[in-house]
């Protein structure tokens, strides 16, 4: 097999010009840390070679072999916010899912994921198939269904991958291997034509539709489009969609997305729960979803509400208000480089999420509050100085926090040592999404 430096000659044009950068480069996908981007070459290298070694067969010409990069993502702003039409801030990250993937014309994709067993689907056939329920297959097969649907192409591939989007970390692997094998089928056939929002969308259909899992399409938005997003749900059907120009390094914090290793199994009632009580509040008032009511009508009625729904739904709708709102405050917060308004109003929604929205462990297993006492070491250690927050669907989950740079060291030290090594994953803020990868 070729090495990276004979497949980047024959796959991409010439260098730009002096001072130029391209825009899938690993500079710009990965950060500039020498270290760092020796360990993607490392990566895409034997990537590479295990391609050569699961598909012997398929094409040796250098040219036909390419590299595809799909983001995870991480909720900045807006916890449980958007199943109720509300808004999110979210953000693409260094953390991705790699592939190496080359045309074929059998009709056939088959995808070889790193520690998964293998996938294989006939392109022939693109009705939903039963038995792949919760399958990757379904994903794949659910993806060119409605491509097919929309008038675009679709065809075979030979594909391995690679993911360093840490499963159940709340960094939505699911939604970047959905982002993926869209990206591919736009390259491949294509000719990269396809709008990425579009491609975000087309994702979300595979998982509602052919997967069984009724998603949002933040998680598809963010890993499709890159860079920091923020949502407008208040038509589902047509989100607003608007990338923030911030940069995140001069703000002096890194990152950190912090396991306390919860058990996650068994919290779909959990979950449900906080949409079926936001929206039972709404229908005290005769609407569908909390968007379409006010803050100032559930206070302005809580007597009446005690009679309808209970204490919880009221502290979790007075949740959805107020988290909905500062996501519209960090927005303005960031557009004015006012960093430390950012972080004043990520402490306040991580307060919130643990008083009012309550989703820092599950009442059925109330001696399991890894979140809480990550949030509770945090703060100790952070000292009003960074912020920290319930990070996506809370429970058993993951929690964020923005760490100064002179207090990373002890923080991931200290974090580690509560719950335990490995537990913390330092990410870089993406400026780009779901690509073809330039290895130039």
């Amino acid at each position: 097999m070729p090495s990276l430096t004979e497949l980047s000659a024959l796959l991409y044009p010439p260098q730009p010009e002096a001072g130029l950068e391209r825009p899938y480069s690993f500079r710009r996908l990965y950060g500039p840390a020498p270290q760092a981007l020796q360990a993607q070459k490392t990566r895409y290298r034997e990537l590479l070679e295990r391609f050569a070694g699961v598909f012997p067969d398929s094409p040796e010409i250098a040219s036909e072999i390419a590299f595809y990069s799909a983001p995870g993502r991480t909720e900045v702003g807006g916890n449980h916010t958007d199943h109720n039409n509300g808004r999110v801030l979210a953000a693409a990250v260094d953390l991705d899912i790699v592939a190496a993937a080359a045309q074929n014309d059998e009709g056939v994709i088959r995808v070889h994921s790193e520690g998964y067993t293998p996938t294989e689907i006939r392109l022939d056939d693109l009705s939903i198939q039963p038995a792949e329920t919760a399958t990757s297959a379904a994903l794949i097969r659910g993806i060119c269904a409605r491509l097919v649907e929309l008038g675009w192409q679709v065809g075979g591939f030979d594909a391995v991958l690679s993911s360093r989007v840490p499963k159940g970390s709340g960094l939505s692997s699911s939604a970047a291997y959905e982002v993926l094998i869209a990206t591919i089928l736009n390259h491949l056939y294509n000719q990269g034509g396809i709008d990425p929002a579009l491609l975000a969308r087309i994702g979300q259909y595979a998982e509602n539709v052919y997967f069984g899992k009724p998603c949002g399409l933040m998680d598809q938005t963010t890993s499709a489009l890159g860079g920091l997003v923020t949502i407008d749900f208040k038509d589902p059907g047509n989100a607003l969609v608007r990338k923030v120009d911030v940069d995140f390094s001069a703000s002096g914090a890194a990152l950190v997305i912090v396991e306390p290793w919860g058990d996650h199994a068994n919290l779909t009632d959990d979950y449900a729960a906080i949409t079926r009580e936001m929206r039972a509040v709404a229908q005290a008032f005769g609407g569908k979803v909390l968007r379409d009511c006010t803050l100032e009508q559930v206070l302005d009625n809580i007597p009446y509400l005690r009679s309808q729904v209970s204490d919880r739904a009221i502290l979790r709708a007075v949740h959805f208000f107020r988290d909905d709102q500062r996501v519209v405050d960090e927005v303005a917060a960031l557009e004015a480089g006012d960093f430390k308004r950012f972080l004043e109003l990520v402490n306040e929604s991580g307060r919130s999420s643990w008083m009012l929205l309550q989703n820092c462990y599950s009442e059925r297993r109330i001696e399991q509050q890894g979140i809480a006492v990550a949030l509770t070491v945090s703060e100790d250690i952070l000292k009003g100085r960074g912020a920290w927050r319930v990070h996506g669907g809370g429970f058993a989950g993951t929690i964020q926090a923005f760490v100064p740079d002179d207090l990373l060291a002890d923080y991931i030290a200290k974090m580690e040592q509560v719950c335990g090594h490995g537990a913390c994953h330092q990410v870089m803020i993406r400026p780009v999404g779901a690509c073809r990868v330039d290895l130039g």
